[in-house]
């Protein structure tokens, strides 16, 4: 167990109190102070991606392409590719990634690869901007999880978060950030966390799948697709209380709840302090521990860029795979039957198309708001709930999670996106029956 415990004798106030407060106070601005710059509103670090893609897009390309090359060469270089069946396959869809990457760069393929919804909606929007976003957010990430304000925070949540998502207070933070920021920034703490050995197995699970969702930006973007943005507050409040719901439900269920649950951090507080008093103890001991600033900064680059080279070129590959499949086979048809019965239990209109078109959000989530903007209000409003409630799909989170050090099998994240799909399908749709015969969805 790696339990950093404060008490009262912990380390003098003045310079871990600065450091606690200075260093975090800047880690919450870039991650939680979204910020309007040239008509977009987002976090900092998401503005500073956005540039380098569109004024900088050759640097960026040369970039992404360098973390790409890395990411294929590394598992055959280290001899990792051996470790298991899983990781061979995923080894060779590094390869796959980055071959794919300079087809696209250099326009040479079949056709259908250059549709605006395959490659270049692969590379441009998703490989090419997490390829940006995640060292970029590493290094937001020393300020944020580095100085003490996660250990703060997690005493002062544990009363809430571990009797309902059996996960430690800390794990608030993952779940706002990856609201305000993306999936790839949550799962960048989710990662560096449990390797510090602050979340159990079961803990870094049950976050991975159920907080590290989309970000409040893509929403709007599945808002105005699905024509809900007159009811944004309604959409985005809903799809917040669902979407924790369903992790909560989730959480107690296999796969998840028969991981192992060992290590992790003790929810007991000292001797003689109380909760806040507690709190501030944690945070000034981490504070005060703590290595240089220019050290986090060098250690949560070098991880950032190795998740990114990790990440991107699998998000090529199986974003690929699972976009054909979508279109041109059955596979996702088939997969719809089993959500079927759920459709059909919230009183869905054309249960069979509708249950096939959710099912296609496990290979890219946008695919349901794109197969159902033409549909009644409640079936529109329950695929923009399910795009974001259903939180894993193999163009995005999948391969994010992989490429971590969680120990949750592709088998066991395929259980969990049925579950958390199902349970998402019955609560939109009680809500949004709901919703229309008040008026708020139309």
């Amino acid at each position: 167990m790696n339990t950093r415990t404060a008490t009262a004798s912990s380390p003098p106030a003045p310079a871990a109190f600065l450091r606690l407060l200075a260093y975090s106070g800047i880690g919450l601005v870039m991650f939680f102070l979204p910020l309007e710059i040239a008509g977009k509103t987002t976090i900092l670090f998401d503005h500073a991606a956005t540039y380098l893609a569109q004024q900088q897009r050759s640097l960026s390309i040369a970039l992404v392409l360098a973390l790409m090359a890395w990411g294929a060469a590394a598992p055959f270089a280290r001899g990792s590719w051996r470790a298991s069946t899983t990781t061979a396959v995923f080894s060779g869809l590094k390869v796959a990634g980055l071959v794919l990457a300079l087809m696209y760069l250099t326009g040479t393929g079949p056709a259908v690869l250059f549709q605006k919804d395959m490659l270049p909606f692969l590379f441009d929007k998703l490989a090419l901007t997490v390829g940006l976003i995640v060292p970029l957010g590493a290094v937001a990430l020393a300020f944020l999880v580095g100085f003490g304000l996660l250990e703060l925070v997690g005493v002062l949540m544990q009363p809430v978060m571990r009797p309902i998502w059996r996960t430690p207070g800390h794990s608030a933070i993952d779940a706002v950030a990856s609201f305000v920021g993306s999936y790839s920034v949550g799962l960048l703490i989710t990662n560096r966390v449990y390797l510090d050995g602050k979340y159990t197995a079961r803990e870094a699970a049950i976050i991975a799948t159920g907080f590290s969702t989309v970000s409040a930006a893509f929403m709007i973007i599945v808002a105005k697709t699905l024509n809900l943005m007159d009811a944004w507050n309604f959409y985005f409040w809903s799809t917040f209380v669902i979407a924790f719901a369903v992790t909560a439900i989730t959480a107690w269920l296999p796969p998840i709840s028969r991981m192992d649950n060992t290590g992790g951090v003790s929810d007991t507080l000292p001797v003689g302090r109380n909760r806040w008093q507690a709190a501030w103890d944690a945070g000034l001991a981490q504070a005060h521990g703590a290595p240089p600033l220019w050290r986090v900064l060098r250690d949560n680059l070098r991880d950032g860029l190795a998740m990114a080279s990790a990440v991107v070129p699998t998000i090529l590959a199986v974003g690929l795979i699972g976009l054909l499949l979508a279109r041109y086979t059955p596979v996702f048809d088939l997969l719809g039957l089993l959500l079927l019965p759920f459709v059909w239990l919230g009183g869905l209109a054309e249960p069979v198309a509708t249950s096939k078109a959710l099912a296609s959000g496990l290979a890219e989530m946008f695919l349901p708001a794109l197969q159902l903007k033409g549909a009644d209000p409640v079936v529109r409003y329950v695929a923009a709930v399910v795009s974001v409630s259903s939180v894993l799909f193999f163009s995005g989170s999948i391969p994010c999670v992989l490429a971590t050090r969680i120990p949750i099998s592709l088998r066991q994240m395929v259980g969990v996106w049925f579950v958390r799909t199902a349970l998402s399908i019955l609560l939109a749709a009680g809500m949004g029956h709901i919703a229309l015969a008040q008026g708020w969805i139309a």
